[in-house]
């Protein structure tokens, strides 16, 4: 097979050539002239079904709530009561409808033959942030190796673009690339950026690859860390963009997998009989105006750039700043300007990994409830296509129903504790067979509780029949363990909603008091969390559960049995938290095969490719530190090779960091001293300027 095109290119330099393509933010305030025109007869259906049967649902509901509240005189809290239930019932009611339309439609592929690839070029294109660089570069290795063998070397090209600030994950993180460029030499071009400001986060950095590098491409393909994607994936999603002139998005349904915690293998197997039903649903009604979740997605770079630069937004916390969650807003933008966004469900080869335990998706919510919460602040830009619209709405819900639901729990509570304290006056002025006090027909109650619950069962029953007759989960894992597998999730699911509840509640409340979320790196892999730590996450959310276990048991009993699940979640969170990283408990249900997802009951080449390269990164990273690599003249040369020229400094400002690491070499008796002097910051500086490291070099070890 030839080389790849740029392969003595590569040797010389860690990016390719400059190859610019403009990137303006776009202007909310004015509507892009564009057509989007009829769909077809399926969204419309979908459409139809899913809103239509949402809105018959919650007001059949609500109109139930009402008729049990108006027994008697309605208090001013039953109508707030009423009007809390009927906000939430409406989400689990659109939930269901699109179950319903995923169960009875299918997201094919659209392409018809094949198309010529030979002048199209596509980048796997890997933001990483201070991410595990032996789980980066092994996922990178084990797919260009895959496209490689399918004889697309020349189609594909990988390019890191790092954020990375933390000095001793960057020189891991350019070792590991070294490795990674060695080993693919010859058979995919490995490019490499590390920028020195991390303006706007990953949407800037994304911005500024696409302003540099765009134009060198056709497509690209955004990956997250965790991303996973098969050859075969890779080359239908270009020869799907390739075939439809007018798609400028193209995003797959990644399954989840490598979980070993509780909670991880909760979510992978919910994805893996769930999602496929409530991601038809969502690509039916959808259409073209389709959404994009931030990865594993091919994108028009052309039309990515014309369409979808990101303006900072104005106003007050937590609405101004740059837009955090891009991926939603970036999507709604190619969509205004008349490119197609849609999504292929039935698309296998494409998976990510799941936070391993409650505490860890805890911290990854904080940051995407903020982001989520501010495309309030992008709903009236002008121009937008309303299912965008929607889609925006749907992630600030994800978020905003749980002070929904909080507040609702909460009313019925004072609710209870009124009934207990009212004044009974049956010989007042007014002739009534009643006292004036809050009523409820708890006959009509116990049957609207069962209906709910039905409705928020239901994705998960279509889910799992389609699975009854679906050869490729049927087959491995069985009709029996798939049952008990949704009566554990179910369980689970259950007890953990109160603290999801309890934890998005503090995340909103946080968020319009201004406080910043920040930018943390996810977590990917289980490391265990201490008891203590545990405690201290927990504390008030079990001291919430005995406190309103007490005052629900005084005032009425009866309530206590309706609410029985809630405070039962809450009142054991410290070990339910802990049980959701527990690999113990993990092992053991999958050994007797609960919980398990197709994957793990056969062998894909690709997955051992990632391990085997992985295990080879993890011996060679075990010695990487900045220490050792003043000792390795081989680890220095590599590592700058891969090192940006740093901006030149502005007019009238002065490199601080640099000119403090300078102060402190020259008192510094040996590099152990001097690392122990440097923050963060100026052992960037080191690191990121050869005559200063030759200096560290030079002092005693």
């Amino acid at each position: 097979m030839a080389l790849p095109m740029d392969s003595v290119e590569q040797k010389q330099a860690s990016v390719p050539p400059s190859a610019a393509l403009e990137m303006l933010p776009q202007d909310f305030s004015t509507r892009p002239d564009a057509s989007h025109g009829w769909q077809g007869w399926i969204p419309f259906i979908a459409r139809l079904i899913t809103f239509g049967g949402a809105l018959a649902l919650t007001a059949f509901a609500t109109y139930q709530m009402v008729l049990i509240v108006s027994g008697g005189s309605v208090t001013v809290l039953q109508w707030i009561m009423v009007a809390l239930f009927c906000i939430t019932f409406v989400w689990i009611a659109l939930a269901a409808c699109a179950g319903l339309v995923g169960f009875l439609f299918s997201g094919k592929s659209r392409r018809v033959g094949e198309v010529d690839l030979s002048e199209k070029k596509t980048v796997l294109l890997m933001p990483v942030y201070n991410e595990d660089p032996k789980e980066t570069c092994a996922a990178l290795y084990s797919m260009g190796m895959a496209l490689y063998e399918k004889q697309l070397g020349e189609q594909f090209e990988i390019f890191i673009i790092s954020d990375s600030n933390d000095p001793d994950v960057w020189v891991q993180e350019t070792a590991a690339v070294d490795k990674l460029k060695t080993a693919l030499a010859g058979k995919l071009n490995v490019w490499y950026r590390r920028r020195h400001d991390n303006t706007a986060k990953k949407a800037g950095n994304v911005h500024e690859f696409v302003s540099r590098w765009g134009s060198r491409y056709d497509y690209m393909l955004v990956l997250d860390a965790d991303s996973l994607l098969s050859a075969e994936t890779l080359h239908t999603l270009m020869m799907e963009m390739a075939s439809d002139p007018k798609s400028g998005i193209i995003q797959t349904l990644p399954c989840l997998y490598r979980g070993d915690t509780l909670f991880a293998r909760i979510q992978q197997f919910a994805g893996a009989v769930y999602g496929p039903i409530v991601a038809q649903g969502i690509t039916a009604w959808q259409g073209n105006d389709g959404n994009y979740w931030g990865h594993n997605a091919i994108i028009r770079v052309s039309a990515f750039a014309e369409a979808a630069g990101l303006p900072r937004i104005g106003g007050v916390k937590p609405f101004e700043g740059d837009i955090l969650s891009h991926d939603f807003v970036e999507a709604a933008l190619m969509r205004r300007a008349g490119w197609n966004v849609r999504m292929l469900p039935a698309l296998k080869g494409s998976w990510e990994e799941s936070p391993p335990s409650l505490s860890d998706v805890a911290v990854r919510d904080r940051r995407w409830a903020q982001g989520n919460i501010q495309h309030l602040a992008v709903l009236k830009a002008r121009g937008l296509r309303w299912p965008n619209r929607f889609h925006m709405l749907t992630g600030v819900m994800a978020y905003m129903a749980s002070p929904f639901w909080l507040a609702l729990i909460l009313i019925g509570i004072v609710m209870a504790i009124q009934i207990h304290y009212v004044n009974v006056e049956y010989f007042s002025e007014s002739v009534s067979l009643y006292p004036n006090w809050p009523v409820f027909d708890s006959e009509r109650m116990i049957q609207l509780f069962i209906f709910t619950m039905a409705i928020v069962l239901l994705p998960k029953c279509f889910g799992l029949i389609r699975a009854f007759f679906h050869a490729p989960l049927r087959q491995p894992l069985g009709i029996i363990r798939m049952t008990l597998g949704m009566l554990v999730e179910v369980f689970f699911s259950v007890l953990y909603a109160p603290i999801f509840m309890l934890i998005h509640s503090k995340h909103i409340l946080d968020i319009f008091r201004g406080q910043d979320s920040g930018w943390a790196t996810q977590q990917r892999q289980s490391s265990g969390i201490p008891w203590l730590q545990l405690c201290k996450q927990h504390v008030w959310h079990t001291a919430i559960g005995i406190g309103l276990t007490a005052l629900v048991y005084f005032y009425s009993p009866m309530l206590l049995v309706w609410l029985s699940p809630i405070l039962v979640g809450l009142i054991l969170s410290i070990p339910l938290s802990a049980l959701s990283g527990s690999k113990t408990l993990a092992k053991g249900l999958r050994k007797i095969g609960i919980l398990n997802i197709p994957e793990e009951q056969r062998t894909y080449p690709i997955f051992e490719t990632r391990e085997k390269f992985a295990a080879q990164l993890s011996q060679t990273l075990a010695s990487v530190s900045i220490l050792s690599m003043g000792q390795n003249s081989d680890y220095q040369d590599r590592h700058f090779q891969l090192v940006e020229a740093l901006p030149p400094v502005k007019k009238g400002e002065a490199p601080m960091h640099r000119l403090s690491v300078e102060y402190k070499l020259n008192d510094a008796q040996n590099r152990e001293e001097l690392l122990g002097w440097l923050d963060k910051k100026e052992k960037l500086a080191l690191l990121n300027e050869k005559h200063l490291f030759d200096k560290f070099c030079q002092l005693a070890t």
